[in-house]
């Protein structure tokens, strides 16, 4: 199967490739060049379909031609010793847990698969890799888990200075070894254009094999598909209605995972785009006018994004159609105080912490069912465990959650980074300084 950028069709790349590059030599994201057809495939699934059978079957079709089937299996086996869990709510709304991976949020998925993928494309070669990532929050933790202590791998994550919780933190700069922490004096979205300016630079490019691990990457993207069909299977069974996916939406590349499921044949009748106060794409699909801004600070900060990436892999899909993605992408805007509040409600009537990112789901979900009188299943997805962030739901519900295991020990654990300004040269310099 091939792969081609957003901005010129006409260049073909494989799997691999795309992998490695990241971002495509002109500046745009890669995306698959055909419609897996996958809907007979789709139409076999049932509850007892393993996450790591769905996972294997899209990943021959994606690598298709590149690796044999052992690798494939080595792949998915490597990348997930964990999976997602269902919580039903009710007959009309459901919670796809993904916060059970090693740093406990979903960015686990896509950042686990692609360490699998590029050890399993390193193993037989003497080449070397450079990740370069931004993160607001969760892609860093994950970025960092996945790729610690990979062979002939370096990962520099890039991330805004106090603007992430203080777990998030640790779990992205107290590592060490080949995980560099860079505490950039900016937002998210100076993170984000530093590591895309990097990569159009030829000096940067010509000093370091640098690679993507953000959703940037077609590699730690389309996992984040295997979830959603995943979650169809465990729920097809019980669905003799319509049938939608709440997405908590920041950078969108866990909703553009879910679109390329629906591109391939997974039954969903629409998804909803659950933002924050960053709300860009809702105000685009209402307006037809993308505009995008400096970002603002929330409670639920990981979907932080005034400019997400991922737009561009949508605009795509839909042709530049505003009509055609209106008619499967509902947005909506949830507010600091309904985040605090949904999270307060959940808890007091079921005893159920959520995340602030989670909530936000959660709240247009409900919302969504209200307006639409409860016409069909909502499966929210969930996206960090709520223990991340122990200040915001202390605030929201004025008790703790527990931490699990992966995060229980990171208080005593030393942090680890060097600032720099939001800069490329600074970043230039002190990846030269620390790296060469």
């Amino acid at each position: 199967m091939k792969f081609y950028s957003t901005r010129d069709p006409s260049k073909r790349v494989s799997f691999e490739q795309a992998l490695f590059q990241g971002l495509a030599p002109d500046g745009g994201l890669y995306i698959p060049e055909e419609d897996l057809q996958l809907q007979t495939h789709f139409k076999a699934l049932d509850k007892g379909t393993s996450f790591h059978e769905i996972a294997a079957l899209v990943s021959a079709y994606l690598l298709k031609g590149e690796v044999d089937g052992g690798a494939v299996h080595r792949i998915v086996k490597n990348a997930f010793p964990f999976e997602p869990k269902l919580v039903v709510m009710d007959d009309n709304l459901s919670i796809v847990e993904l916060f059970h991976g090693p740093s406990c949020a979903f960015k686990d998925f896509g950042a686990s698969f692609l360490a699998a993928a590029m050890e399993e494309f390193l193993q037989h070669s003497d080449r070397k890799a450079v990740i370069l990532t931004a993160t607001s929050g969760d892609t860093g933790s994950a970025v960092a888990q996945a790729f610690y202590n990979k062979k002939n791998i370096q990962v520099v994550i890039l991330y805004p200075s106090g603007r992430v919780s203080p777990l998030q933190e640790k779990q992205l700069t107290t590592l060490g070894g080949n995980v560099l922490a860079l505490e950039v004096k900016g937002s998210f979205d100076d993170c984000q254009a530093m590591v895309k300016k990097a990569f159009l630079d030829p000096e940067m490019s010509a000093a370091f094999p640098l690679t993507s691990a953000n959703s940037i990457s077609l590699g730690r993207l389309i996992p984040q598909s295997f979830y959603y069909i995943w979650a169809f299977a465990q729920l097809k069974e019980q669905l003799n209605q319509e049938f939608y996916f709440a997405v908590p939406s920041g950078n969108f590349g866990n909703l553009t995972a879910g679109l390329y499921a629906w591109k391939w044949g997974l039954p969903v009748t629409a998804f909803i785009a659950a933002t924050n106060a960053n709300d860009v794409v809702p105000q685009y699909l209402d307006t037809g006018i993308y505009s995008p801004r400096p970002s603002r600070l929330t409670v639920s900060n990981a979907m932080d994004v005034g400019n997400p990436s991922n737009f561009e892999r949508m605009e795509a899909l839909f042709h530049k159609n505003r009509h055609l993605m209106r008619a499967l992408v509902f947005g909506d805007t949830v507010s600091d105080p309904q985040t605090l509040d949904t999270m307060r409600t959940v808890k007091d009537r079921y005893n159920m912490d959520l995340c602030p990112h989670t909530a936000v789901g959660y709240a247009a979900a409900r919302r969504f069912l209200r307006d639409n009188n409860s016409a069909g299943h909502v499966a929210v997805l969930a996206t960090a465990h709520p223990a991340k962030f122990l200040e915001v739901v202390e605030q929201a519900t004025g008790r703790t959650p527990e931490l699990p295991p992966q995060l229980a020990g990171l208080a005593s654990k030393e942090k680890q980074s060097i600032v720099i300004s939001n800069t490329p040269a600074d970043l230039f310099k002190t990846l030269k300084d620390v790296l060469l």
